[in-house]
Order: structure tokens, then sequence, then C-alpha cells
């Protein structure tokens, strides 16, 4: 790190991290949302300043760059690229998901474990942040092709890993067929059945009740929190949800468990309207038991139900707006439109997937709350955690005890945000709230570990 007088001099700070980081864009917009509203702290902090917390926070621990080659059903080889960034191990393991998609690269993983380490300090628990993925493409892929590309990427990975080390799980692409491959690879590798090694599993040999549900249910019962402090709730609302996935899909369910009504989701191929509330089995049906499209959904679905494509869904006017697919989805005209026909709440199941004017336009309009993802989709890697103990412990929770501790949990964070924004005279800015809090453990943990 280029050598600045320790201060609280943001604007030097992120100039350098550009510097040093180019051609990575989305981990120059986590490091300045995270570092936009430390000013008042750094300077009631000075300690901070002189142990260059920042300066060792903006830059990863380790970062592990390798080749996965790999042979399809057709004998041709193939070679992809994977990585795994540890950015930070303060508060404990790195912990953060493992992504497989073309459009995977460095700054895409440094962006994503940066954001995890201030996701997992929120949760309180004892994890630390760091972020792994490939870019390979799952979809259309045969079965025997994703085992081959999982065992060829854990040949290597696997002396990288471990419980007290680091524990990636899934992300976009990576679902519990690819854990399984993955957690077969380092079972035969490593000799041992090593469950804490990765979260994410199957229940019937070491995964958690829940993880699946977790992101998505975790994201609504943020909401109903958002919503209890302004003495409302879920009832009756409508609720638009970006992407068709695992997030998207249990963030529904909830969401319509809790009597929302949830009329439009999207994938990539287009997004949907579905005024009389999405069914929630065929789409279930559709996206996660046949991989298919909306498309597909809309031709079962009939009536005045249909697909545009290559459309997002923030034309629907809705109370809710819930983005889960992907960074960087939602602009300022999509933000505009939203406050335009009403939105109340704006809470990120995906991560960072409002771009900063977007955000700005949200923060501006006074009838709306909005939270960041490391706030509100953080019931993902709260229930990897979980894992993690029933792992330690050879022991597993029921559905309902999961359940209820994530629920706990989510409200922890909610409070958490709204008192730290409190203290910090930024009321009701849930943005603040959690980059400060989570600002607050990591570094508190830094400086009492030493220079390292």
């Amino acid at each position: 790190m280029s050598p600045t007088t320790p201060g609280t001099d943001l604007d030097a700070l992120v100039e350098d991290v550009e510097s040093r980081n180019p051609g990575e864009p989305e981990f120059h917009q986590a490091v300045r949302d995270v570092l936009r509203p430390l000013g008042p702290v750094l300077e009631a902090h000075p300690e901070y300043a002189r142990a260059r917390i920042l300066e060792r926070l903006v830059e990863p621990e380790r970062q592990i760059i390798f080749r996965v080659p790999w042979v399809d059903d057709d004998g041709d080889v193939h070679v992809q690229r994977a990585m795994r960034v540890g950015f930070n191990s303060a508060l404990g393991p790195y912990k953060g998901g493992t992504r497989f998609h073309p459009a995977v690269t460095l700054g895409t993983i440094k962006f994503l474990g940066f954001e995890q380490v201030f996701k997992n300090a929120l949760t309180g628990l004892a994890i630390g942040g760091g972020k792994g993925g490939a870019d390979f493409d799952p979809k259309g892929r045969s079965d025997d092709e994703v085992m081959r590309f999982c065992q060829s990427l854990m040949t290597e990975l696997y002396r990288h890993i471990g419980p007290d080390q680091d524990v990636p799980a899934g992300d976009a692409g990576v679902a519990a067929r690819e854990i399984g491959f993955l957690f077969g690879q380092y079972k035969r590798i490593t000799g041992t059945y090593g469950a804490g090694a990765l979260t994410g599993k199957g229940t019937g040999w070491g995964g958690a009740e829940v993880r699946t549900e977790a992101t998505g249910y975790g994201l609504v019962y943020f909401v109903r929190e958002m919503l209890s402090a302004r003495y409302e709730d879920l009832e009756g609302r409508t609720v638009v949800v970006s992407g068709a996935g695992n997030v998207s899909i249990f963030a529904i369910e909830q969401a319509q468990r809790l009597g929302a009504n949830v009329i439009g989701c999207s994938d990539s191929s287009g997004a949907i309207h579905d005024p009389a509330g999405i069914d929630l089995e065929l789409l279930k049906t559709v996206k996660l038991d046949e991989r298919g499209s909306l498309a597909d959904y809309a031709e079962r679905r009939g009536g005045d139900v249909a697909l545009k494509e290559d459309a997002t869904p923030w034309d629907i006017p809705c109370e809710i707006a819930l983005p889960c697919a992907t960074q960087n989805e939602l602009d300022a005209k999509d933000a505009k439109k939203l406050v335009k026909h009403g939105v109340k709440v704006v809470a990120e199941g995906a991560n960072m997937p409002c771009t900063d004017d977007a955000i700005a336009v949200f923060q501006g309009a006074d009838e709306v709350a909005y939270a960041p993802g490391k706030a509100s989709n953080a019931g993902g890697v709260a229930v990897s955690a979980f894992e993690m103990e029933q792992n330690a412990s050879r022991h597993g929770w029921s559905f309902e005890q999961s359940d209820e501790r994530l629920q706990a949990t989510m409200k922890q964070i909610h409070e958490t945000c709204r008192r730290t924004a409190a203290e910090h005279d930024h009321e009701g800015d849930y943005v603040a709230g959690a980059n400060i809090a989570g600002f607050l453990r990591v570094a508190d943990a830094m400086l009492a570990q030493g220079v390292v």
C-alpha cells in the first residue's frame, strides 16, 4: 500500500485501491460503498488509522488462482480458470460461496469476498470472509461433465480449505449437485470425512436443514423487521423479485406464507408479470426440477401471463422490490420507476445488485427504506455457519430449530444496523448502519491481534 499519512483520507485510499487493482470496477464499488460512512468513525478512533486497519482490510490476505482442465462427454479437453480469495480471517476461518459462471473474474471474486467480510461480521458468528469461483458454465452440461470439472477443481483446491482454514459453500451455478461432487473428491483425496470443509451439503450427509432456503427466507425475515420498525407488516403487500433461482424462489415462498402477493420475477430470458400471484409449485418444477426457463412457466401458466424477453421486472408496480439476481442489475432508471410506482421497501437478495446511482435514488426518496445485501441476504451464510457448528458436534438440528435461529439472527442483524446507524447520526440508514457495524467488529478484532 502506498505510504499515505495515517488518518481519514478515504478518497486517497479509494484512489490507491483503484490504481493497485485495475480493471476491477465491482471491487472498487464495494470498497467505496463500505468506506463512505466511515470518516467520523475513524476520527473517533485514531487507533484504527495508526494500525492501518483500512489499508489492511482492502488487501486480501491471500489470492489463489489455478487452471482446471477437464474432459467433456465427446472427449474434448477444456481449460477453465478457478480462484479462491481469502479476504479476512480476523473473526474466524474464511467463509463464502463458490460461483460457477463464464463471467467470473478475479475482480468479481474480490468484490464478493470483500462484501462477505462485513456480511459475516454482522451475523455475530465466528466466521471470516472469503469467496471463490470459476469461469465454468454448468448450464447445458451433463452430470458427468459437471462431476469431472468439480473433481478436477477440488484436486487443487483441497489443499487450501478445511474447517479451521477456509470453508466454501454454494453460490450462483453451484448447488447441491456441485457441492456433492466437490465434497466427494475432497473426501477421496484427504481420506477423511471432513464434513466441515464445505457447506451446502445434502441433509442426509452433513448438511443443515433450511440451508437451501436460508438466503431467501432470511431476506423476507429482514423485510418483515424493516416493516415492523414502521409499524407495518407483509400482509397484502405486492412484491416483485428479480431472478428465479434458489434465493428468489424461497423469498417468494416465505413472502407468500406471510401474506404477501408476489406478482413478478425474472431470469436470463426475461421477466414475467403474474397479477394473480406466482404459482410457486409450477415455478419450482420449471426452475429447480427441470432447469427450464420462465418461458416454460408462462406457457404452462397461461392466461395473461407472458414472458417479456430481455426485460427486467422493475416495470411492474409494487410495494416491495427484492433484487435477487446479480450485481448491478438495478440501475438509476429502474430505481426511479420503482419510486414513481410507489415502492416502499427495497432489500437486496443478491450481492450488490443495485448500482450506486440506484441506491442514491432510493435513499433520496423519503418513503423508501433500502437495505444492502450484506445485511438483508446474510441468512445464507448464517445457516452455513450453523452447518459448521453441527458438523463439529456431529449433531443435527430440526428444520424448525434452524428456522427459528435464522429468524433470530436476521432480527439481530436488523437491530444492529438500526442501532448503529442511530448512534452515528445516520438514523434509518441501513447502509451506514451495516457498514459501520461490520467494520467495527472486524477492526476491533484486527487491532487485538496485532499487525498480521
